[in-house]
């Protein structure tokens, strides 16, 4: 009987490779910019050319779902993470965790300082919940009003409010991106927060400086009309009891942070915190009530619109978006990985890398460059991710400096680009364009360069042991190293 022979797989082309990134790149700029779709199926529509790709190079169908359960293998944690986040974010509602967090920010505010307040507010309601949509949706709108009524236009408002959201959806460990980059880069949430803590507070504070000079050029003689801020703070005080014993669960989230303490326990302690002072505070809260929450969320019923849109979230259910997109990016970033289809991008891309801070840069250019032709956030986050992972790994530098880089660019650079879902979010939800508002969203520009900056003097660099790289002999161990990959040869060429 005559056997059948198993084909050989060959390399890919580098043009193959592209072909498969180009179609990703059309469907998603096809599908989120003309049709206004979720990202979801256009990614799905990526994962079946990554798969047709494979397929034309020889490779047989097992062995390519293997490498799409091994991709989402890779995320397991941060999907597990994201679940238990949605819960987390269920339970401190219905708690009044989150409530009281929001509402002390909104005490902050003042009229004599507007410009510095509305990027506190935005940063801690963004910090609290997770979302800077949902930051800028709800707060960023009121304060919007709140600027005209004291003369300070629009735009600059809109720079300060999106910076501040954009600080806390970088920062919070209940956001997807804060825990979508680890996930890709191969490190956990925690240690990722600590890291990126650096050169946040870097570029948070010159957004500070900036603001409060800025804010000192606008009149704020008169009190404004700031009643949407009293209306907002009368409708959480009507449907949650406010006390600031309820802060208590954030703050051992952050202590488990300080300790080191893994992930999902870190977190697993913030939800039975929040369980127990939300009893004990909350007196029309049963447990049923908190069981709910955590698997549908919270559904927020103050009166105040803007007030409601921002508490009703959170639960198991609402993270599935978020989850479902992940497993079909790892789809797709298995799948290229494979296939070596991602090894010849990088090795070309490896060339002009001589040292640590150049690889930072080129992840960054790589991140602005998806949130431009990929228009989606999530996506510049999870596929540069997956290029460079090994590349930091072989250069002996830790996994949680390229999620830095990764969070440094593909999260906050995506406000600044008018096509990007974020651009047109916010154009929607605030009135004004990227055109206007881009030059005032300091922290969003100032991000970036901040971590790359940063590169030169080994800060924002980790050795594998995990301490920054601030001896310059550690950095040229990883020069070397990197010289090293750049001029081997990793991928054969295939003959044309």
């Amino acid at each position: 009987m005559e056997t059948k022979t198993k084909k050989t797989p060959r390399l890919p082309r580098v043009w193959e490779a592209l072909l498969t990134f180009l179609v990703l790149i059309v469907i998603m700029a096809v599908g989120i910019i003309v049709f206004k779709v979720n990202p979801h199926m256009p990614m799905f529509v990526g994962v079946v050319g990554a798969a047709i790709m494979a397929l034309l190079l020889g490779y047989d169908w097992e062995t390519i779902e293997t490498s799409m359960k091994d991709g989402i293998y890779r995320a397991l944690q941060s999907i597990m993470i994201l679940a238990i986040i949605g819960i987390l974010i269920g339970v401190w509602l219905v708690g009044g965790v989150v409530p009281t967090m929001i509402y002390y920010g909104l005490k902050i505010l003042s009229p004599g300082i507007f410009l510095i307040a509305a990027l506190l507010i935005c940063s801690i309601t963004s910090l609290a919940t997770g979302t800077s949509w949902g930051t800028m949706g709800t707060m960023g709108l009121a304060l919007i009003g709140i600027a005209q009524g004291i003369g300070i236009p629009a735009p600059v408002a809109a720079g300060a409010a999106i910076s501040g959201a954009y600080f806390g959806d970088k920062m919070s460990p209940l956001s997807d991106t804060t825990n979508l980059a680890p996930a890709m880069a191969g490190t956990d949430v925690f240690t990722h927060v600590k890291f990126m803590a650096l050169p946040t507070a870097i570029a948070y504070a010159i957004s500070l400086v900036f603001f409060g000079v800025l804010g000192a050029t606008f009149s704020t003689g008169g009190s404004g009309d700031i009643s949407q801020i009293d209306i907002m703070s009368n409708g959480l005080k009507d449907l949650f009891t406010i006390n600031p014993i309820l802060l208590l669960p954030p703050v051992i989230v952050i202590v488990a942070v300080a300790l080191k303490i893994p992930a999902i326990p870190g977190i697993t302690l913030g939800i039975i915190a929040g369980l127990i002072l939300g009893l004990i505070f909350q007196g029309n809260a049963t447990l049923g009530h908190f069981l709910d929450a955590g698997m549908n969320g919270f559904v927020s019923k103050t009166g105040v619109e803007s007030l409601d849109s921002l508490l009703s979230t959170g639960g198991l259910m609402n993270m599935m978006s978020s989850i479902s997109l992940t497993i079909l990016a790892m789809m797709f970033g298995g799948i290229m990985e494979a296939t070596h289809q991602l090894e010849v991008l990088v090795d070309k891309l490896l060339k002009l890398v001589k040292n640590g801070p150049a690889l930072v840069i080129l992840t960054e250019f790589t991140c602005l460059m998806s949130n431009v032709t990929m228009p989606e956030q999530y996506i510049s986050i999870v596929v540069p991710g997956r290029m460079y992972a090994e590349t930091y790994k072989n250069a002996g530098l830790h996994p949680k400096t390229l999620s830095n880089a990764l969070e440094g660019a593909g999260t906050v650079t995506s406000a600044l680009i008018p096509w990007n879902t974020c651009g047109v979010f916010i154009m929607t939800t605030l009135g004004v364009g990227v055109k206007e508002y881009g030059p005032y969203a300091i922290f969003n520009i100032v991000m970036p360069l901040t971590v790359i900056i940063m590169a030169f003097f080994g800060l924002t660099l980790a050795g594998e042991d995990g301490k920054r790289l601030t001896n310059r002999a550690d950095r040229a161990k990883v020069a070397e190293r990197l010289k090293n990959i750049s001029n081997e040869e990793h991928i054969n060429p295939v003959e044309a």
